[in-house]
């Protein structure tokens, strides 16, 4: 039985998918229909197979905006199409990106760049500094799969280092990097959608993001200084060492290089490719991201003369990976459904008439300084940064703001940022939780609360500036 369910269960999510990269380019009612049905059936699967226990939070989304829709709108079936066409371009960019790590898995990239960088990397701040920075870039790749991924390989570094003080190094300079990715990386899907939701301009909202970035890796590597002086402990004698007998079995200097410059063109080519498209082509970025990721990894293994691996990868991951996703596109299917239903109520308004009488009340507060903190509490209801951006944003595309709507991006996915250094229900924290074996209690609210409250103020500065400007 379990195994017809999951066969049902990864057609639908194949269905919706193909679907909807095919009715972008056509306007058939009939494609929409199945599209829509699809994703009925693939709550419906999702749901039976993990149970009401593990469903709850689709379920509640998806029975609230069900009920919305009853009330509010004119045609049931039609607004409850309407609701679950809403995430499509959400879940083609979610099936689409795990290519990407296919070609990173092919060559051992990080292996080779961390060797040749070295010298660059022989104290505990210089390596916290690479960590945080190298992570950001790989994430650009995999998405939260860098945790474990650069865990595992900074434990190639530092097999002989344990306990707290080292776990505190690894993790921390781990999941602030990661949390910053969510402010600039055009491949994370809540930073795609605000962009996208909130029409603001791509290039001005990467380089915007990539300032507060850099920003947060310098005062990442500043509160690790102040950690290490905490346990009252010096890091560095002991890299120095474990980096010694990591160079010992490294590659030839030539190789480095090769790798290192093959992965830089890998990485110029995927951004500047989505980046170039986006400027000079009128395709939605949600549309854009998965086209070019696809044509980018197809043209690698061609490249590489190994067509028929990623033939191999692709029968794999229909088979293995779609599967593990369904809670997530159930997640996002269930949002759009309540989406719509908000938007037929006149919520949106209503929230934001709210804020404006805080606004009001408090003369300092403004939507902007409010909003990260909205999105930090959602976190600690379990909802994770892409099912609120898609909430959130939602929400303010259906009202005007006073405010430029890159400001407006950078004020909610800070929120991203702050929700998931502290949240312990996030799966970045969860992740890293199951690699490192500390609680995601220590992991997140512990380990990164100060760095927290300084990163938000820090941010609001600078927004806060821009908007009296």
């Amino acid at each position: 039985m379990n195994s017809l369910i999951n066969r049902c269960l990864r057609f639908c999510i194949f269905i919706f998918a193909l679907l909807h990269f095919f009715t972008y380019y056509t306007d058939i009612t009939f494609f929409f229909h199945i599209q829509a049905l699809s994703g009925l059936l693939v709550l419906l699967f999702a749901g039976i197979r993990l149970n009401v226990d593990k469903f709850k939070l689709p379920l509640f989304l998806s029975l609230t905006g069900v009920t919305l829709i009853i009330i509010y709108s004119e045609s049931f079936l039609a607004g409850l199409e309407e609701g679950l066409l809403l995430m499509g371009n959400v879940i083609g960019l979610l099936i689409i990106v795990p290519l990407i790590g296919w070609v990173l898995r092919e060559e051992p990239y990080i292996e080779e760049m961390m060797s040749l960088a070295h010298k660059m990397l022989n104290t505990s701040r210089k390596l916290y500094f690479g960590i945080a920075s190298f992570t950001q870039i790989i994430s650009y790749f995999l998405l939260f799969g860098a945790i474990p991924m650069m865990y595992e390989f900074i434990n190639m570094i530092l097999k002989h280092q344990e306990g707290e003080v080292w776990e505190n190094f690894k993790g921390t300079a781990l999941l602030r990097a990661y949390a910053m990715t969510t402010v600039w990386v055009v491949t994370i899907p809540s930073f795609t959608i605000a962009v996208e939701t909130l029409n603001a301009s791509l290039w001005i909202t990467i380089l915007q993001g990539i300032a507060v970035s850099i920003c947060g890796v310098f005062l990442a590597a500043v509160f690790s200084y102040f950690e290490e002086k905490h346990y009252g402990v010096d890091l560095t004698d002991d890299i120095t060492a474990e980096m010694s007998t990591v160079l010992n079995h490294a590659s030839g200097k030539k190789e480095q290089i090769r790798k290192s410059l093959e992965f830089g063109f890998l990485f110029i080519s995927l951004f500047g490719t989505i980046f170039l498209l986006h400027a000079f082509i009128d395709i939605e970025l949600m549309m854009i991201i998965p086209m070019v990721i696809f044509a980018w990894a197809s043209l690698y293994f061609i490249v590489k003369k190994k067509p028929v691996k990623m033939v191999r990868e692709g029968k794999t991951y229909y088979k293995e990976g779609l599967i593990p996703q369904g809670y997530q596109f159930s997640v996002m299917l269930s949002v759009g459904i309540m989406i719509f239903g908000l938007n037929q109520t006149g919520f949106g308004m209503t929230i934001v008439d709210g804020m404006y009488y805080l606004q009001k009340t408090i003369p300092f507060a403004n939507i902007l300084l409010l909003l990260p903190l909205i999105v930090v509490i959602m976190g600690f209801m379990g909802l994770g940064p892409l099912t609120v951006m898609v909430l959130v944003t939602g929400i303010l595309n259906s009202i005007s703001l006073p405010y430029p709507p890159e400001l407006v991006v950078l004020s909610v996915t800070s929120g991203s940022v702050l929700s998931i250094l502290l949240s312990p229900l996030l799966m970045p924290t969860i992740v890293l939780s199951g690699t490192n074996g500390l609680s995601a209690f220590t992991n997140g609210f512990k380990f990164n609360y100060k760095y927290a409250f300084v990163m938000y103020l820090m941010v609001q500065v600078y927004i806060q500036s821009m908007v009296h400007l």
